[in-house]
């Protein structure tokens, strides 16, 4: 007995395609798998506990030093640009303005000093010295 095989007059001409997709939803896979989460960061300035509330402005002078590290000072103490703001509002409303002196070390970058001078200017601070520039006198 013979075996019974169908006649075709035409070839196939259907392209497989389940192993195309199969490899394409592995490859998907991979790279989903692989891709970093994104993790977006946005900075806010949270107001630290104590911040411009514990520092007093003195009445009669009061001295405002930037380093070389960029760090704003308020008669020694370390202050965020905020609390600045807020410490030059409070020496303009008093009755007597005290004075107010700026002393950038030499190696300060230049942006931190001019954004202390804007503040120094938005507070309309009226008794504002700058001692030390003796020191870049010419003879």
């Amino acid at each position: 007995m013979a075996a019974i095989v169908p006649e075709r007059s035409q070839p196939i001409n259907d392209l497989n395609t389940t192993p195309l997709i199969d490899v394409l939803l592995v490859l998907l896979v991979m790279f989903i798998i692989t891709i970093p989460l994104q993790t977006h960061k946005v900075a806010i300035d949270l107001p630290q506990p104590g911040g411009a509330t514990a520092i007093q402005p003195d009445p009669v002078r009061n001295r405002i030093t930037i380093d070389a590290a960029g760090t704003i000072r308020w008669n020694g103490a370390a202050v965020e640009r905020a609390a600045l703001r807020a410490l030059l509002a409070r020496t303009v409303g008093m009755p007597s303005e005290p004075a107010l002196d700026l002393l950038p070390d030499a190696d300060a970058r230049y942006a931190v000093v001019d954004a202390v001078l804007a503040d120094v200017k938005h507070a309309r601070v009226g008794k504002l010295g700058l001692p030390g520039n003796e020191a870049y006198q010419d003879f």
